[in-house]
Parts: C-alpha cells; structure tokens; sequence
C-alpha cells in the first residue's frame, strides 16, 4: 500500500508508506496527484528537474510537496511519475515527469490548495518509513 487517506476536520490528510526514504517521497508525490486527478490517464509527455532542500526530514517533506503542487497550481501540469534520483540528509534530486493540464481529458477530482505544517511527521518505523500529510482543501 503506497498511501491511505486519513480523516481530518475540513482538510484532507494522508498517511504514506515507503520501504526507504526514496520510496516514501515517491509515494507522497504519488497520492497528492492521485488526489487531484486520475493518475492511471496521465502520459509523461515532458520532464524536469527538482532539487530540494528542508531544515529536517519533515521540512523537506512538506517542501517536496509545495513544489509538485506548484507545477499544477502556477503552472498548470500534472505529474505522472516523481522519480527520486538522490536523496541524503535533508535534500533530494527528483525527475518528474508530466503532462499539461488540458480541460477536455483531464479529470479533476480534488482542489489542494496547501501543503501544510499541521501535524506532519516522517519516521522511521522498523524497516519502513511513514509520513502524515494534512493538505487545505
């Protein structure tokens, strides 16, 4: 299981799963998208980079995040895959990999508007990793 959504009061919250720290911010990048639209529709018709920085493990969490969504918020594009390429203490290298927002085949499901602060968390859980998102809806 990558991800479950999680109840929160008027926002919208997930828990996300991974085998490693890579796995995990691939799988927060995935249920944010699958979130807002139909994941299994979208083609990676272009590709960029990201490089991004956090003060600890959940700063760069939630600054992953703000990042992918501002490909969708400021820019209009939908993120298929987020592949991490490094990753070390408190910063990552991702290609991501999207296609442009077109009304007539895209599906939007949800509106986020944040990433947020409120109650986030990543750990390490035996052999696994975990995070707690809550986004504004």
């Amino acid at each position: 299981m990558k991800y479950k959504r999680i109840d929160h009061t008027a926002d919208l919250g997930i828990e996300v799963y991974g085998s490693g720290l890579r796995e995990l911010f691939e799988n927060a990048g995935y249920a944010m998208f699958d979130i807002i639209t139909e994941t299994n529709r979208l083609n990676a018709l272009s590709e960029t980079t990201l490089n991004i920085t956090g003060e600890d493990w959940p700063d760069l969490m939630v600054n992953w995040l703000r990042e992918l969504l501002y490909l969708w918020t400021g820019r209009g594009l939908l993120v298929k895959i987020a592949d991490i390429v490094s990753i070390s203490e408190y910063s990552l290298s991702a290609n991501v990999k999207y296609e442009p927002y077109v009304p007539e085949r895209h599906l939007i499901k949800s509106e986020l508007k944040a990433v947020t602060y409120h109650q986030i968390r990543v750990e390490q859980k035996d052999t696994t990793w975990e995070a707690g998102i809550i986004f504004d809806v």
